[in-house]
Formats: structure tokens, C-alpha cells, sequence
């Protein structure tokens, strides 16, 4: 994301943007991230520099945040689309401070809650669909014997 040339002459765009504690300087999606990118929020944007686009965006604009105050790894987008990612710092890379700098790894998308509404509440969410994939084991269990 870095040295990319904004409309103005002879100015660049951001080295990196402040998530948090961590200073994020590039932005990796994964291949199931695309995929969910496709199914879950647009359909027609769907290559990795279209999702690189929007994030650094709303990254640079300070409209990510995390979902949860004390966990670090969900995250929300303009308060509606729901993003899993990871961080790890590239090695050699600091800012002027010498503090690390970090690339933040989309792992997935879950969605939009305005279109989801059991992602208003993931931890609800979450304990439901393993109470009832550990249901659907137990019937499959019991049907074979």
C-alpha cells in the first residue's frame, strides 16, 4: 500500500495507518476471504486489489474498529461488515520512531449484520453453531449403530 501516488502532485498516500496498537502497512487477503468477499458482501468488485482498495480506505478514514473491545482478532467496518484478521510484523520494516510495522492478514468476512442478525451477537452465534454441529454429530452417531 505503500508509495502510492494520490491526485495532488508530488504527495504520497500514508506510509501506514494506526488500528489500535498495531501501525498496519499492508494489507494481505487470503483466498477464502476473496471467496467469502464474493458471496457475502459484493459481487461485482471481487479481485484482491478491489479488496486491498476498500480497506486501506476505510482504514486510512479510521472506520475499522474492533468488534469486541479486548479481543484483537474481529473486527467491524462502518459498523456493519464483520471481518475476521490476523497481524504479523514484517521484519526490517519500522516507522521513524523504530517502532514495527505490521500486515494485517483478512482471514475472512462473515458478513453484514444489517443482513445477518445472529452476527449482532457472535459469541451467542458462535456457541449456537457448535451446539448444534455437536447435535447433528450425535444423530449421525446414533443412526449408524
Amino acid at each position: 500500500m505503500r508509495d502510492k501516488i494520490m491526485q495532488r502532485w508530488s504527495t504520497y498516500e500514508p506510509f501506514f495507518v494506526e488500528l489500535g496498537d498495531k501501525k498496519v502497512a499492508d494489507v494481505v487477503i487470503t483466498n477464502h476471504a476473496k471467496m467469502r468477499w464474493k458471496d457475502r458482501v459484493e459481487s461485482e468488485k471481487t479481485g484482491f486489489e478491489d479488496i486491498c482498495a476498500f480497506l486501506w480506505e476505510k482504514l486510512k478514514k479510521g472506520h475499522v474498529e474492533p468488534y469486541y473491545r479486548n479481543e484483537q482478532d474481529v473486527y467491524l467496518i462502518d459498523e456493519d461488515l464483520v471481518m475476521v484478521a490476523e497481524f504479523s510484523t514484517i521484519e526490517g520494516e519500522t516507522d521513524i520512531a523504530g517502532n514495527p510495522l505490521h500486515k494485517m492478514i483478512v482471514v475472512t468476512f462473515l458478513g453484514r449484520m444489517s443482513e445477518t442478525i445472529e452476527l449482532r451477537d457472535l459469541k451467542s452465534y458462535y456457541s449456537w453453531l457448535r451446539h448444534s454441529r455437536r447435535m447433528t454429530l450425535m444423530k449421525n452417531s446414533r443412526k449408524r449403530r
